[in-house]
């Protein structure tokens, strides 16, 4: 699976889960990729669960889907944050219309439920929102990684290394 130069987006904002942003940030990295991190401001520090900073290189208006191979949705309570924004929802929408793998994991499916983007697939998520990813549209699957189309979605932080082995395939293009 080669993906070097692949460029991909990885959502930031307050509250995200530490494992869901750092595991595929270093892991994408590890492979070649360039991993710009994207959330609603530009150069602002988003703290974790936890306290720990992540800083966006770019706002989600700085940026167009032609700018990313695909996108990575990292769970925790950032995605409540995430889907109050129309810029992310449109990079999200965008990239998905296209075909380019967009991966939701844990609570990252909620940015995907403010979108069409559930409807007909199977999804996967934290138990505490399969009723919200159902009522988006999605056929709910209690797995590791669930793939369908170009749309991937895991469960949570357990789930990382499944998770980050089918979006690599899928970045891939396999």
């Amino acid at each position: 699976m080669d993906v070097r130069g692949k460029r991909v987006a990885v959502l930031v904002e307050q509250q995200y889960q530490e494992m869901e942003v750092w595991y595929p940030v270093y892991r994408l990295r590890e492979a070649g990729c360039s991993v710009t991190l994207v959330g609603p401001e530009a150069g602002k520090s988003y703290a974790s669960k936890l306290g720990y900073p992540a800083k966006s290189d770019k706002a989600a208006d700085q940026v167009s889907a032609a700018d990313f191979d695909g996108i990575v949705i990292p769970g925790g309570f950032a995605p409540d944050y995430l889907r109050r924004h129309e810029a992310i929802l449109r990079l999200v929408r965008t990239l998905a219309e296209q075909g380019k793998p967009v991966a939701a994991i844990c609570h990252g499916p909620w940015v995907l439920c403010s979108t069409p983007l559930l409807r007909g697939k199977k999804a996967t998520c934290f138990f505490a929102i399969k009723d919200d990813v159902s009522n988006a549209g999605a056929t709910y699957v209690d797995a590791d990684v669930v793939v369908d189309g170009n749309l991937i979605t895991s469960r949570k932080p357990d789930d990382l290394p499944a998770f980050m082995q089918a979006y690599l395939k899928a970045l891939a293009g396999a």
